[in-house]
């Protein structure tokens, strides 16, 4: 029976993922197994001796200890792409908002008298209509930085709108380049999409080279009288960096989902209460796949959308399995399997990957090898930890 502890409330759809044959789900339980969580911060002093994995419901872990959880050897799981289209939607809604005047004409709107005669006020609509006048959205150059899953479908919602689509990932892997479309031109530097772009939308993670991206010396490339679009992290930007911009009228406007205190009560900046992923759908589809990956964790050792682990997934073959992390250095695997060969135990099939500083093995072995056996490995020098995986049977 595997033990998961909760914390903050998780889509009842994510739980039910978790047979009750073989789980018990509580958001108070005594030496869990893993743990599922979404914005709570994660304390050290919660993640406990029995804690094999974390799993966050959503994209960012900011909120979790990493570099902690991977000297003991835990992998913490994310779910990148569960709430992309949520993001994707609410980018639609502020690029219509950042080019028409759609915020302050309502508010002129609902400034009218109830008491004010309908032919009155349609006389006074028609003559003040033209104050909230706009621009179109076909036509104009989309800037789309990071071109993730978030990104990848923000820049097809572009091209739908009849944009022009360009895009700059420093860090674009082969599968996110799948995902783009042809008609996506790639810039081959943060400059380069600044200065060709009407709307700037961001959609990277915190990293310590994406911290503070957008600052004083970077954005005095953007076009003049350009807009910024941040539904990513609230890092990535200089405030003050955009206070400047926004005065001198380098920026027209500035659309975030997340507030500051220096950006309250400007007209040039519509701030959103952190509101990106908050769909119904969105918060199902990550704690049904931050759950999905806890199980093929807990039950196979597999590892899939990990941050902090290398990803590695291996078909079962039906016997016992041993996990085992280990610091990246030579010789380690070898070593292991040494001490099995000498315990009289047959390695059936085997599969190892590295990240960074840390290694990760899966290794089916006929039988089950003795706690001596298994004690050795864990007395090897660099080894993290071991888990022996029984036959499957949730």
């Amino acid at each position: 029976m595997f033990r998961i502890r909760t914390f903050n409330q998780i889509s009842v759809r994510g739980l039910e993922r978790f047979s009750r044959e073989c789980y018990e789900v509580a958001s108070e339980i005594g030496h869990p197994d893993a743990i599922l969580l979404r914005s709570h911060k994660l304390a050290e002093a919660e993640i406990g001796e029995s804690v094999k994995a974390i799993a966050r419901a959503g994209a960012g872990y900011n909120n979790i200890p990493v570099g902690a959880c991977t000297a003991r050897g835990i992998p913490v799981f994310n779910t990148p792409g569960a709430n992309a289209n949520a993001v994707k939607e609410l980018v639609a809604a502020a690029l219509l908002l950042a080019s028409r005047g759609i915020v302050d004409g309502i508010a002129f709107v609902n400034s009218l008298s109830a008491e004010m005669p309908a032919a009155e006020m349609g006389a006074l609509l028609e003559k003040e209509k033209k104050r909230f006048a706009g621009n179109e959205l076909r036509g104009k150059t989309l800037g789309v930085v990071g071109l993730g899953a978030i990104g990848s479908k923000v820049a097809r919602l572009g091209l739908g709108l009849g944009m022009e689509v360009i895009g700059y990932d420093p860090a674009l892997s082969v599968e996110a380049a799948w995902r783009l479309p042809s008609e996506v031109r790639r810039m081959e530097n943060l400059g380069s999409l600044f200065q060709r772009a009407d709307f700037v939308t961001l959609h990277l993670p915190v990293l310590e080279s994406t911290r503070n991206l957008v600052n004083a010396e970077t954005i005095t490339a953007l076009r003049k009288g350009s807009c910024l679009l941040n539904f990513a992290r609230d890092e990535i930007v200089d405030v003050d960096a955009v206070v400047q911009a926004l005065d001198s009228g380098r920026l027209a406007r500035y659309i975030t989902d997340f507030p500051h205190p220096r950006l309250l009560g400007r007209t040039d900046v519509l701030s959103m209460p952190h509101i990106g992923a908050s769909t119904g759908e969105a918060e199902e589809n990550c704690a049904m796949m931050a759950a999905d990956q806890l199980r093929g964790f807990l039950e196979h050792g597999n590892i899939r959308n990990s941050v902090n682990f290398p990803a590695l997934e291996l078909e079962r073959t039906g016997g016992c399995r041993l996990a085992i992390t280990n610091r990246n250095k030579p010789g380690m695997l070898g070593n292991i399997l040494s001490i099995l060969a000498a315990g009289g135990s047959n390695v059936v099939d085997m599969l190892n990957r590295s990240r960074d500083d840390i290694a990760y093995n899966l290794i089916d072995v006929e039988g089950s090898p003795a706690d001596e056996v298994l004690g050795q490995i864990r007395a090897v020098e660099g080894v993290v930890n071991v888990r022996l995986i029984p036959p499957p049977r949730c």
